[in-house]
Order: C-alpha cells, then structure tokens, then sequence
C-alpha cells in the first residue's frame, strides 16, 4: 500500500523538527541546565530510571540533583502520533539512544522515549515535551 504524499511530507515535518528539539534538548542537559524544563509542559511527567517526577517544580528540583552531563545521541528515531490517539495537538514520538557520563560516574549507554506535541504561539510553532522516559541500558 502507497504511502500518500501528505502523510509522507507529515512524517519528513516531524522528523525534522524532532532532529532540532534532540539537538537542543541535549545541548542544554548539557550546558544550561537551568533553562531544561522551559522545554516541557507545565503537567509534563518524567519516568528517570524508574523514578516519578511530574511538574515543572518536581522537574527543576530533580534536574538541579543531577551531576554535569556529557551526552552523545548516536541514534534518533521518530514519528508521528496518529491522530486517532491523540487530542487536537500535533504530536511525536522520539526516541533517542547513546551514552552519557555524568560527573563523577561511569559512561551509560541510555534510551530515551519523548512525547512531544506541537504548541501554537503568534508566530510559530514551539515543541514541548508532554512525557519523558530515561532509561539507562547497561
């Protein structure tokens, strides 16, 4: 069966924009930690390990426990959430995996799982994550 074209120009949209998001996302892990939860809904909810945490307060509290980081995507996957699944937001789904090192630990190889959905503001699109799961794979 035939991809359509508009399902297929969809899927390139929301990869792109899933590549930006993975850049910045780690980027700022990285190196402006602070500014991490600007980049998830206010209701947002991490599973970090199995660990809980669900709000922008929880989500600042747990960032700021967290060593420095050094992270390496080494590979990016993502697609869209079907419409029949969701609300009215544009979403989707990246997954990314590598390694990290925290200061003061061992390199982990790591998984990661973003549920991002498409916020609309005057003059753009901005991308948020609604549901964050880390997983550490070694």
């Amino acid at each position: 069966m035939a991809m359509s074209m508009d399902f297929k120009t969809y899927v390139d949209q929301a990869c792109r924009a899933a590549e930006k998001f993975v850049n910045i996302y780690y980027e700022t892990m990285d190196k402006r930690r602070q500014a991490l939860t600007r980049l998830y809904l206010d209701k947002a909810t991490l599973i970090w390990n199995g660990n809980f945490v669900t709000g922008l307060e929880a989500l600042t509290n747990f960032f700021d426990m967290l060593p420095s980081s050094e992270f390496q995507v080494n590979m990016l996957d993502c697609q869209p959430v079907h419409e029949q699944v969701k609300q009215t937001q544009t979403t989707v789904l990246v997954v990314t995996s590598g390694t990290v090192k925290f200061d003061g630990n061992r390199q982990h190889y790591f998984k990661q799982n973003f549920l991002l959905t498409a916020q609309s503001t005057p003059n753009n699109i901005v991308w948020k994550i609604a549901s964050d799961c880390f997983h550490f794979q070694d």
